[in-house]
């Protein structure tokens, strides 16, 4: 998968030690706050993830919410919500999973239409990858194609691409 190619570096800040000591985060703000770079953005995934053929594009709370409405929207499709708990409404599946520097939680409905269909997962970083294999078990449960996920950060040090087992698309990639 090719197509287009952007430098999004100028667009994310890193802040040292935080949340806690030997932690490099990396902050996508600037590129929130910019309107050509999340242009720029939009642009890069529609053109990366055409090969897809997605059918719905699932947003992993919170920061992957930012991005997978604009792309489901961009590529004429739906969206869905992967969320923390207490935050979704009605009956809903849960995975457990391990942070880099702790654990948590993800939601999904189980009224989610998503049985049989090309599902994308979105969120903004890929780490360790407990976020996005968690959301991928929450979809295979519910009998969903899982068929890739896209990211604006890759930390590839952290070898999370391993553990989602899935294509990968990232805007920007770190090896610190």
């Amino acid at each position: 998968m090719t197509g287009l190619q952007v430098n999004f570096d100028p667009y994310i800040a890193s802040y040292p030690d935080f949340p806690k000591p030997g932690i490099l985060f990396r902050d996508i703000s600037p590129l929130l706050a910019s309107p050509r770079g999340m242009a720029q953005a939009v642009d890069v995934f529609e053109s990366r993830l055409q090969d897809f053929k997605v059918d719905v594009v699932a947003g992993i709370e919170s920061r992957g919410f930012l991005f997978s409405t604009l792309i489901a929207a961009r590529l004429g499709i739906g969206s869905l919500m992967i969320r923390k708990p207490g935050k979704l409404p009605g009956e809903l599946i849960n995975a457990r999973y391990d942070l880099e520097y702790g654990s948590a939680e993800l939601n999904l409905q189980t009224c989610a239409l998503v049985a049989g269909r090309r599902v994308l997962i979105l969120d903004d970083l890929l780490a360790t990858g407990g976020t996005i294999a968690a959301a991928k078990a929450l979809l295979l449960r519910q009998k969903a194609d899982v068929v890739g996920c896209a990211v604006i950060i890759e930390l590839l040090a952290l070898g999370g691409r391993s553990v989602v087992d899935l294509p990968v698309v990232a805007l920007q990639a770190y090896e610190d």
